[in-house]
């Protein structure tokens, strides 16, 4: 797999960037991984899973995303700024933040 994955990688490298995630979508890479992924309809995608967690509510006008408390497990840090009435999601991880208004 991993021969067959450079190969494609190193041919499709050389494509603009919409022939080349085509490329790799059409030499099934890509696509029988999340086929295979699919067929267990009992397990919720991680989209899915995210989504069920709230808005986080916070006080400031700015909040700086870890994903995780623990650095290992986290990502970069985004600091996002929530002056929209509609909750901001963190681009790394989906959690979503919202301004806690106390009036």
């Amino acid at each position: 797999m991993s021969s067959t994955l450079l190969k494609t990688l190193i041919k499709c490298s050389n494509l603009p960037s919409t022939t080349r995630n085509l490329c790799l979508l059409t030499n099934g890479i890509v696509s029988n991984h999340t086929a295979k992924w699919m067929q267990d309809t009992s397990k919720k995608s991680p989209m899915e899973l995210i989504n069920e967690v709230p808005p986080i509510k916070v006080e400031g006008r700015i909040v700086a995303c870890e994903g995780d408390s623990n650095p290992a497990l986290g990502h970069p840090i985004e600091f996002i700024c929530l002056d929209l009435k509609e909750p901001a999601v963190c681009k790394y991880c989906g959690l979503r933040y919202v301004q806690d208004h106390h009036h």
